[in-house]
């Protein structure tokens, strides 16, 4: 279902055969819903509230004016596509499909439970012949204009498996008012799973960098939305010092397979830590550029923030924006699920993750009234750079009542995650508000 309109689309049809979803039964429509969740607030006080959620709220005055309970804030709609299981969709043209918290418990993200975002069309599925398919390495800063097979990737150059954590830049943009356009992301688009490949710095050094390359840009196998081959679906990219850092992998395998037919399968780049836009898929071909590359969806607004913080609506010039690299600090509270009771007097396990784009996070701390105060959780250290944390912690609840248990990650140059949405800023990127979820203690 395209963002601005109710009638879905032939996409999954052409894909997967006749009825494969009902799109109209998978989305909720924040605009068109009568009984919104922030509708629902609006008019309601603290009274109403607690008579719907069946408890009382008893850290309620600490709770932020405006802020929709998490209880209510959670959507369980299912759907299926091929090799996932229980992820929200979000559009069907193109496919973009988010992950819901309780099922990235894993320390490293199953196959089926990474998230799907894409901004073009699926190739087709009998042209990714992993034995037939060639990466092009060229462009102006290119010395030697080179094309391998996979093959020859994997004879050539040294293997490396990194855990990588991939996070749409619009992760979160669902709680930006006034509402930004694009895919209505929660918080499940983010994965860390394994990748396996060559480093990207190794393959270009061998066809040769010229000293005035600054940047490098992706080309993929998928199709412009308006189905012209002669467009680009996305053709972005990162400066050279992120391409020729030792994370960075010109991908075949994820978590020792091969990576999905809906992640970029047979070759895709990956760039932990920065805007999943930047990892291409259906990897076809780099280009080595001595200016920032000028692909599709490198020029603003897209992938790009304000250079200066700016009132919530305000039409920002292009030439005001700047391009998103490193991800910003957060986290995730992966278990229990959202909405759960638990007794009275039995300490709850706590658990989740944290990441912090090119950064390592320092401290995670959890709090049971709203932010009012905070207890420090046990944080392990990545288990190689650009990979998320794990956490747990242990929590005691004063008396019966709705809770939300909040998380916090601070990162290794002190940065926190804001309780609530930061900046507004117009395409609804880098949301990094504590994540939060509803316990009924009884």
């Amino acid at each position: 279902m395209s963002n601005d309109s109710k009638q879905p689309s032939r996409g999954l049809h052409e894909l997967y055969g006749e009825d494969p979803i009902k799109a109209d039964e998978l989305v909720w429509n924040r605009e068109t819903d009568p009984d919104s969740r922030r509708g629902f607030l609006k008019r309601s006080g603290l009274l109403a509230m607690a008579t719907a959620l069946g408890a009382s709220i008893p850290f309620a005055n600490n709770m932020p004016a405006g802020l929709i309970p998490a209880a209510f804030a959670q959507s369980d709609e299912p759907f299926s596509l091929p090799g996932k299981e229980g992820l929200t969709i979000l559009n069907d043209r193109p496919i973009n499909a988010e992950t819901p918290p309780h099922l990235l418990d894993d320390e490293i993200t199953p196959a089926k439970h990474m998230f799907v975002r894409n901004n073009g069309l699926l190739p087709n599925m009998k042209d990714l012949d992993p034995a037939g398919w060639t990466l092009e390495i060229a462009g102006e800063s290119c010395e030697t204009p080179t094309t391998f097979t996979i093959a020859e990737l994997k004879s050539r150059f040294k293997h490396h498996t990194y855990q990588l954590t991939v996070e749409c830049g619009g992760n979160g943009r669902s709680e930006f008012v006034p509402a930004a356009s694009g895919n209505q992301w929660t918080t499940g688009a983010v994965a860390s799973p394994t990748f396996t490949g060559v480093r990207l710095r190794d393959v270009l050094e061998a066809c040769g960098i010229k000293k005035d390359a600054v940047y490098i840009g992706y080309y993929g196998g998928d199709l412009h939305p308006s189905g012209d081959p002669s467009k680009e679906a996305i053709s972005r990219g990162v400066p050279m010092s992120k391409a020729l850092e030792d994370e960075t992998l010109i991908a075949w395998a994820m978590n020792d397979e091969d990576i999905p037919y809906l992640n970029g399968h047979p070759l895709r780049l990956v760039c932990g830590g920065w805007p999943a836009s930047t990892s291409g898929k259906w990897l076809k071909k780099i280009v080595i550029r001595n200016k920032v590359h000028d692909g599709n969806k490198m020029a603003s607004p897209s992938y790009m923030v304000p250079k200066y913080p700016v009132a919530p609506g305000t039409q920002v010039p292009n030439e005001d924006m700047e391009i998103i690299e490193s991800m910003p600090v957060k986290s995730l509270v992966t278990f229990p699920k959202s909405g759960i009771s638990h007794k009275l007097g039995e300490p709850l396990q706590v658990r989740g993750h944290a990441w912090a784009g090119d950064l390592e996070v320092k401290e995670l701390f959890v709090s049971i009234d709203f932010g009012a105060s905070w207890q420090k959780a046990k944080l392990k250290a990545p288990v190689n750079r650009l990979a998320w944390q794990h956490w747990q912690a242990e929590l005691e609840f004063p008396e019966p009542g709705y809770y939300e248990i909040w998380a916090k990650a601070v990162d290794d140059e002190g940065q926190a995650q804001p309780m609530v949405v930061p900046g507004w800023n117009p395409k609804g990127y880098l949301n990094n508000a504590c994540h939060r979820i509803a316990v009924q203690i009884v």
